[in-house]
């Protein structure tokens, strides 16, 4: 076990408890915190977003400018999220905006110069505020300019001599594309030739040139780490990846199970705990509720449910033409979740047809998800990809048995119960196809109808699961002295 204190510069474009979009503002949490457990002086460093609650109160630590050109001017705010200070990176131009990335699913003109600028004042502002981490730790294509900063701009300086970069990949998809004129923010791309971020000779992704430059790279899962080496896995990365498989490592994601812990969940209507008797009766109670609220049939009944983004890599277009057929059985859906309208419009059709047994929620609500995983048998993530995941984790700790494609973290955290009964904490189906899909939650249906005892025997042996986020801490611990060893 690692104990050696470290310094830990974490940076992210969004952290749980101040703002959030998706699963990295969870990581951006819960890892910080879990380091901070373990003793190690870890700090964050986010855009000062204006909607971000209370941001203006938060006390000015820093005022300053870009030592280099366009010596832009901005702030640090300091903040404190789970314990962790937070460093706070203000300037009106780029952060005072009534999103983060996008509006109306249309991202920002300027997001190139955005996150450019916020790479380079994450490291400008180390020396002013007398913070030296051995660590930077850069999560996506946000914060993919921080390793080539650090190469390219500081490699000579003293004060960052000896300074080494992580970079985790949440969701390869996402590079950061742009073309050479909407990074002119950074003289180092004034020469309109940088090879080691260019993916043409008209545009570079943040993405290349954080991978390219870091001292060690992290995927969110193991398997996710070996698909990022293929050109399909990778979304057409493959070769840069290959190219540093060596520094390559795959570490899944914990969960937090101080905010998904059906023990202490104040979102449900009954709490439950890891004891036959009390988990059949708090799930029971969960499932009422969940059937209400939907709008629904209060019986017994098998409960499926899904919550995500409605997008395809969520497994949406393989659900659709099968939803119908499956709903010709006894059974109950719930789907929450927003995202592409057209996947939407089809959901509600499909609801209108199936009133009494399928509900199509279009919210994003936290509450609500936390319901449909207690209420749930069922957890469904048919995704066409999933670098790590989290709600598979989240099911399991409420007794729900997670339906996943074998993909990413998916395939890593979730045991068959065709392939290994005895340690069973879900299904799995491996073809990208709905038919596969159809087959999947058919058999476990079938199970669910024939076999009720051996269905609680799996939920109640799925809550007993652990994936707690010390353990991904230490293995994170171990990848930066790693780095820094390099």
């Amino acid at each position: 076990m690692v104990t050696k204190d470290l310094s830990i510069l974490f940076v992210a474009s969004e952290v749980e408890g101040l703002i959030k979009s998706g699963g990295l503002a969870d990581v951006a949490q819960a890892l910080p915190k879990a380091l901070l457990g373990l003793n190690q002086d870890v700090r964050i460093a986010m855009p000062a977003y204006s909607k971000i609650a209370g941001i203006e109160q938060a006390t000015v630590v820093l005022s300053t400018t870009l030592e280099h050109w366009p010596h832009t001017e901005y702030q640090v705010r300091e903040l404190s999220v789970v314990g962790v200070t937070v460093y706070a990176i203000e300037c009106a131009q780029f952060f005072d905006r009534s999103e983060m990335y996008a509006e109306n699913n249309v991202a920002y003109a300027d997001n190139g110069a955005r996150f450019s600028f916020f790479s380079a004042a994450s490291l400008d502002m180390l020396p002013k505020l007398g913070f030296q981490p051995q660590i930077v730790h850069a999560n996506d294509w946000h914060t993919g300019f921080i390793p080539f900063l650090l190469n390219h701009r500081y490699g000579e300086h003293a004060f960052y001599q000896g300074m080494k970069s992580v970079l985790s990949i949440h969701n390869a998809v996402f590079k950061g594309l742009f073309s050479y004129d909407e990074v002119q923010s950074l003289p180092e791309f004034h020469s309109y030739y940088v090879p080691d971020a260019a993916v043409s000779p008209s545009h570079v992704t943040m993405l290349k040139a954080g991978v390219m430059n870091a001292s060690k790279i992290n995927a969110v899962s193991p398997t996710y780490a070996q698909e990022l080496t293929t050109e399909l896995g990778s979304h057409g990365m493959g070769k840069y990846f290959s190219q540093r498989a060596h520094d390559l490592v795959g570490i899944l994601n914990g969960c937090d199970y101080s905010s998904w812990n059906p023990t202490t969940d104040l979102s449900l209507p009954q709490t439950y705990k890891a004891e036959a008797k009390s988990m059949q009766e708090g799930k029971q109670a969960c499932k009422r509720a969940l059937q209400e609220r939907a709008g629904l049939e209060v019986k017994d009944t098998a409960m499926y449910g899904m919550v995500c983004r409605l997008t395809n890599q969520k497994g949406i277009h393989y659900l659709l033409p099968i939803l119908a057929d499956f709903l010709k059985h006894d059974v109950q859906i719930v789907i929450v979740g927003t995202g592409d309208p057209s996947l939407a419009s089809q959901l509600r059709v499909i609801a209108s047809q199936f009133p009494h047994k399928f509900a199509f929620l279009e919210a994003y609500d936290n509450d609500l998800a936390h319901l449909v995983e207690a209420g749930s048998d069922f957890f469904l993530m048919p995704s066409e990809f999933e670098p790590c995941g989290l709600n598979q984790i989240y099911s399991m700790a409420y007794g729900t048995l997670p339906i996943v494609r074998a993909v990413g973290g998916l395939k890593d955290s979730v045991v068959d119960y065709d392939t290994n009964s005895d340690l069973a904490t879900g299904f799995i189906f491996h073809e990208p196809e709905p038919y596969a899909l159809l087959l999947v939650m058919q058999r476990s249906l079938l199970l669910y109808l024939q076999y009720p005892e051996e269905i609680e025997r799996l939920k109640l042996f799925a809550m007993q699961q652990n994936f707690s986020w010390s353990t991904a801490a230490q293995e994170y611990l171990s990848l930066y002295y790693a780095a820094l060893d390099a």
